[in-house]
């Protein structure tokens, strides 16, 4: 009797000292809560949201009437709820599907995006650079399912089945359909809006769009990233000959343009290879561009410290007729040079440049200049460079020229209408830096991937892509299927796969530095028994007590599981060193170790504190498959050995 007692008491002490993993995704609405309970403390009543006090701290910032603008449709306020509704699906690695999984960072993923994005936003939240994503377009051929607003997972393992047995698509969105719209647009609802939590504060997103659903795309993107961040759209001359809809002969696409936030935007220019200099100097050629700024908006008034004159030396003209100038007066530097007015309102210009950057590159980027019997101070523009342009035409951003590229790399026509390399391309050189990270989760045939590991190779960069695909089973009528494909997935990969080897192939000197492999990841429903269903009975509590893994999963699995729920890149290194039974997994040097296995002893707290001196790691998470344990005495040594080491309670997690 003491000792059962002992044993409970020991079991109380060791459940006291550490926390369970929680099997969900991030919460959305909660965070959003946390975040606003945070900033307005004054608005919380018994934990929750006073609303009305909240509309008194607003006051007229909050809109009330009845006649407002609003963009509304059936179902919409399920869709907003289903981006909150949190997952406890994983991802579960495929290693006999990849490419370099030791060595890569790049990542594949098969699965319904809907549930992928909630996956990713502990793991990826904020660290997204680039989206790129060309979704169904709404044609009516499209295969566009509808959302399940209770159980997405469920869902998805249902429809992906959707095709009968001649190989026809059973869910399409046709136009006879009473909610053509509204089904796409619950649809495309919340994925925008998880995807918006995984860019950086100066990421962006492309959306590629047609006819069909572009005015209401504009609305539904103007409601999830704001107005305010709308860049700008493109259009697409994606067939040059025409499309002959009735009517009007379709030549092209749309590509809608917004910015996490507009004021922290980092954009980049495009080569311009028809780009002539007129002059050239000891640093190369260049054209001029006056220093003045030529909008009205800014003038003397509002901007003083931009107005000021030089000084500029009439007798020292050279060969190319520039004048030296200075920012000081003198017997030589006689002519005062000032921004001119505007011609059409006589407002006083000022200049781009204040007065010490001015200084800095005075006769060297600026010099003087006489145009129409006036002196001027013109800047060199040295850079062969452009603004990315919102019409974009030619033979290389063509849907034939997509449809070639898969032909050529694959040997057949195995996709219908890909978007072209060069398109997505030039996308990714204007909104990334060299190490970013890129994601498409309608990513179709893989161009992105592509176009990630092109843009590398030609700038050396270190650029990381995401691939998200529904694995959309193909018809028996498709030429793929013929060819032995029976996904999306299976395509995309091997395009991956060939365009990967036919760049290196090209560039064999960056073998040993370009990224061309790979992880593959299947969407699954979790690894963990307990997670996926409420215990029911004593029965079910004993049987996880035996084992809490469900049936073929591997320990693996529940490590990559359990990297996701605690926020950890899917790419982390991970080690692995055996006791007997048992094997702890090192992820990222240290950072996390996920001890899974049989008959667990403090042993592992031996190796692992070792690990952690040899790594000189910090900050390290500690995960133990409690169930497994020796004893509770062994569990409850082991959580103070690690505590006593430097590993807070809170730090040392159960599963």
């Amino acid at each position: 009797m003491t000792n059962e007692r002992t044993n409970e008491r020991t079991n109380e002490r060791t459940n006291e000292r550490i926390s369970r993993i929680s099997g969900n995704t991030l919460d959305i609405r909660k965070a959003l809560i946390k975040h606003l309970l945070r900033d307005v403390p004054e608005v919380a009543t018994d934990g929750k949201i006073d609303l009305e006090k909240l509309k008194d701290i607003l006051a007229d910032e909050v809109e009330d009437s009845i006649e407002r603008y609003s963009f509304t449709w059936n179902g919409k306020k399920k869709a907003m709820k289903l981006a909150q509704y949190p997952t406890t699906a994983t991802l579960k690695p495929k290693k006999k599907k990849s490419k370099n999984w030791d060595d890569t960072e790049n990542i594949y993923i098969e699965g319904d995006n809907l549930e992928v994005l909630k996956i990713l936003q502990r793991s990826y939240g904020g660290k997204v650079k680039f989206i790129y994503i060309d979704p169904p377009y709404n044609t009516g051929k499209d295969f566009v399912y509808k959302d399940n607003f209770k159980n997405s997972l469920e869902n998805y393992l249902e429809q992906t089945k959707q095709i009968d047995n001649a190989g026809n698509k059973l869910r399409t969105n046709s136009e006879t359909n009473g909610r053509y719209h509204t089904d796409w647009l619950n649809m495309i609802y919340p994925r925008l809006k998880l995807a918006r939590n995984l860019l950086t504060d100066d990421g962006v997103i492309f959306i590629s769009i047609d006819d069909s659903e572009q005015a209401n795309l504009k609305k539904i993107t103007d409601e999830i990233f704001g107005e305010s961040n709308f860049i700008g759209s493109f259009i697409v001359n994606s067939t040059p000959n025409a499309r002959d809809y009735g009517h009007i002969g379709k030549m092209h696409e749309f590509v809608l343009l917004y910015s996490k936030d507009y004021h922290q935007t980092v954009t980049n220019l495009l080569p311009d290879t028809s780009k002539k200099f007129s002059y050239s100097d000891s640093l190369g050629g260049f054209n001029i561009h006056p220093l003045y700024n030529s909008n009205e908006a800014f003038d003397k008034t509002n901007r003083p410290n931009l107005f000021y004159p030089f000084y500029l030396d009439p007798s020292s003209k050279d060969s190319d007729g520039f004048y030296k100038i200075s920012i000081n007066k003198s017997d030589n530097f006689s002519v005062e040079v000032f921004p001119p007015k505007s011609v059409k309102n006589g407002v006083q210009f000022v200049w781009r440049w204040g007065r010490t950057k001015a200084i800095e590159n005075i006769n060297k980027e600026i010099v003087g200049y006489k145009t129409n019997g006036e002196y001027r101070i013109v800047q060199k523009m040295r850079h062969s460079e452009k603004v990315i342009r919102s019409l974009i035409s030619g033979k290389d951003f063509t849907s034939r020229r997509g449809t070639a590229e898969i032909e050529n790399i694959m040997g057949k026509k195995l996709f219908s209408f890909p978007k072209p390399e060069k398109l997505i391309q030039n996308f990714i050189q204007v909104g990334t830096k060299k190490n970013s990270i890129v994601l498409d989760f309608f990513s179709g045939s893989a161009t992105t991937a592509e176009a990630v590991m092109k843009m590398n190779a030609e700038d050396g960069g270190h650029r990381r892509f995401i691939m998200v695909q529904l694995p959309e089973p193909l018809s028996e009528k498709d030429i793929a299927y013929k060819d032995g494909y029976r996904t999306i997935p299976e395509i995309a990969e091997e395009r991956i796969r060939r365009s990967g080897d036919k760049i290196l192939e090209e560039n064999p000197l960056l073998s040993d530095e370009l990224d061309i492999g790979f992880k593959v990841f299947e969407l699954s429903k979790s690894n963990i028994k307990k997670w996926n269903n409420e215990v029911k009975n004593l029965e079910e509590q004993f049987e996880l007590l035996m084992n809490n893994f469900e049936e073929n999963s591997k320990p693996i699995d529940v490590v990559y599981e359990i990297m996701l729920k605690q926020g950890l890149d899917l790419t982390y290194p991970i080690t692995e060193t055996k006791v007997n039974d048992v094997v702890i997994y090192n992820i990222a040097f240290g950072s996390m170790f996920v001890v899974l296995g049989d008959n667990i002893t403090s042993k592992v707290a031996e190796i692992i504190i070792k690990q952690i001196a040899d790594e000189k790691a910090e900050n390290t998470v500690v995960v133990l498959q409690d169930e497994k344990f020796v004893n509770d005495s062994e569990k409850l040594n082991t959580i103070e050995q690690l505590n006593v080491n430097g590993i807070q309670y809170s730090d040392i997690l159960s599963i």
